[in-house]
């Protein structure tokens, strides 16, 4: 028998297997998993941060008291590694380069629109293309034009990762609709409602990176995803596009646990998915580009997972980028004395002590919880007894009881050298599971910006 079915996708015998490890918490996605997408209403004031990926901060191209119409460029990108950024609003800029606070806690420029109230908000800068047309290296730059960073929550500009890097060949492309963190749908109701946009900006991502075929990962707790998906797939006969349900366990959404799961293949140590012929675009990325490329505009709003047990309007709102989340929080009915606001999901997100904050491309959920119903453990930590479940839980098979002990007594070189540190992609799993309520996680974040601090000063 061949080792490739009719599309080109290797018949594993490990196909319908997940990755080893792994944690299940609950998932509470019913609050939003059904409910229709919906818009919500445009704030009188847009805050739009300049620094809204991983990369250069853009740069701003317009002037105080400046009309703008809605999908207007408003800043440029600082670089390669940069996005630009469009008007979300038609209206007035009411500042720029103005001092605006982040989720981190850190101050950035940002461009200030006051909303112009008589407007419909209709977006009216388009460059309509024919893609059909359009060069690799075109379709590449309309991408970095259109400003679309990853909106699985990692922000990166998705231009750079679109073609292989050298040396390199794409042969496999992997859509990861997976989703895993708990309470967040934002993906998959994009699956359900923007199918063809996802399927167009998968065609057009295979195009730039030459992959042959593509292969989109679905949790098996979104069958329904799959099974549209795969009715459009057979509809518009896309032979080297199959979409396949993986098993439902956290972290499956992470590219390398999604690779391991579907393809059977492992990036090596300090690798990229490139290493192995594959590249990884988080669904609404692709759908986003599926949308915004062929009409020639640029990333103004996105879909946002809002929800938790301090929200009496959960849901996933089509929400304008620079909504303030204090406008946000009123919309959907978020209690006014919160214990918690995280921005993502709980496993890998944010945790916030402000409001003063505005919606950005990365915000992928915003989760509200009253004092008492914190989404994890806030008892007081204790020793260590050296149960392992941390290190059962572990999907890169590290050992973070360890690495916990050595980040206390700051030992972060040795957590490097001799305990693979810089592997951690910090998805939580450790400090979930762990009975003595250790902050593993924390503590190995604190430990690897130190390390990136004093190679930056080394530099």
């Amino acid at each position: 028998m061949s080792l490739f079915n009719q599309q080109g996708f290797l018949r594993l015998p490990w196909q319908g297997k997940s990755f080893a490890n792994g944690i299940h918490p609950e998932d509470h996605k019913e609050l939003t998993e059904h409910k229709p997408i919906r818009r919500m209403p445009f704030s009188n004031k847009i805050i739009v941060p300049l620094s809204q990926s991983i990369g250069a901060p853009a740069k701003p191209i317009v002037s105080k008291g400046q009309d703008v119409v809605r999908g207007e460029p408003i800043a440029e990108a600082g670089g390669f590694v940069s996005a630009p950024i469009h008007a979300p609003v038609t209206g007035t800029i009411a500042g720029v380069d103005e001092l605006v606070s982040m989720p981190n806690g850190s101050k950035t420029p940002a461009i200030l629109i006051d909303t112009w109230p008589s407007s419909d908000q209709t977006v009216r800068y388009l460059q309509p293309r024919d893609t059909k047309v359009m060069s690799a290296d075109d379709l590449v730059k309309a991408v970095q034009d259109a400003g679309v960073v990853g909106l699985g929550g990692a922000a990166f500009p998705t231009h750079v990762k679109m073609k292989a890097p050298k040396g390199k060949t794409i042969t496999t492309l992997v859509a990861n609709g997976c989703e895993c963190e708990p309470y967040l749908t934002c993906d998959h109701r994009t699956m359900l409602e923007y199918t063809d946009n996802l399927l167009k900006g998968l065609q057009l991502a295979m195009v730039i990176s030459g992959a042959e075929k593509a292969i989109i990962g679905i949790e098996d707790n979104k069958m329904d995803a799959v099974e549209k998906i795969r009715e459009t797939i057979n509809a518009q006969g896309l032979t080297h596009i199959i979409c396949e349900a993986v098993p439902t366990c956290y972290p499956q959404g992470a590219e390398k646990m999604l690779l391991k799961s579907l393809l059977g293949l492992e990036v090596p140590a300090g690798g990229i998915p490139a290493d192995i012929g594959c590249a990884v675009f988080n669904v609404g990325t692709l759908a986003q580009i599926g949308e915004l490329v062929p009409e020639g505009r640029g990333l103004i709003e996105r879909i946002v997972t809002v929800s938790g047990p301090g929200v009496s309007k959960p849901g996933n709102y089509i929400i304008p980028l620079g909504t303030p989340l204090s406008f946000v929080l009123e919309q959907v009915g978020a209690i006014d004395n919160p214990g918690m606001i995280i921005l993502g999901g709980p496993m890998m997100g944010t945790s916030i002590a402000t409001r003063d904050i505005a919606t950005t491309k990365g915000i992928t959920g915003i989760l509200v919880f009253p004092p008492e119903q914190l989404p994890s453990s806030h008892e007081a930590e204790m020793p260590c007894i050296g149960c392992r479940t941390c290190v059962e839980a572990c999907p890169m098979y590290l050992n973070p009881s360890m690495l916990g002990k050595l980040a206390d007594v700051s030992r972060h070189q040795e957590m490097m050298d001799d305990f693979h540190l810089m592997n951690c992609f910090e998805c939580g799993c450790c400090s979930n599971s762990c009975p003595a309520n250790i902050p593993l996680t924390q503590k190995i974040r604190v430990a690897k910006q130190s390390i990136r601090q004093k190679a930056r000063s080394a530099g």
